[in-house]
């Protein structure tokens, strides 16, 4: 769960490094909160026009307001984790910007979202898989 909140944690925090563990469990509470609130909503009633004429119930309404103060709230920090994961990997944090190309900017970040951050200091700072820079066998 500390893997999961951690970017909440370093909110406003663009510099520095992350690890892909921070960043794919980030996702994963995203997912999960979504999917959450997915549920509530198609509870309360939102399997498409319904028949009789009625309004969603209170329970779709709430699913909406959890999902909306959630999107709300986790841009900054989601934004935040990305350049952090660019960093890692000793890349401009302005390479997010490559999630902007229509149709194939998504999958590019994705995939260098997977990769491996740069063993040892790089220019953003320490590893943080290794934050005393010490290694067994040296």
């Amino acid at each position: 769960m500390e893997w999961m909140l951690m970017p909440y944690q370093r909110y406003f925090d663009f510099s520095g490094r992350s690890r892909r563990k921070e960043y794919w469990m980030f996702v994963l509470l995203s997912v999960i909160v979504s999917m959450i609130s997915v549920a509530l909503m198609f509870a309360g009633g939102l399997q498409g026009e319904m028949a009789d004429g009625s309004a969603p119930g209170a329970t779709f309404w709430l699913g909406v307001t959890i999902l909306s103060i959630w999107g709300l709230g986790s841009i900054i920090p989601s934004i935040a984790v990305q350049v952090r994961r660019f960093h890692d990997q000793d890349r401009s944090g302005w390479m997010i910007l490559l999630g902007f190309i229509p149709y194939v900017g998504g999958l590019i970040v994705l995939v260098f979202m997977c990769l491996e951050g740069t063993r040892g200091a790089n220019r953003y700072g320490a590893d943080p898989k290794d934050p005393a820079g010490a290694s067994v066998f040296a």
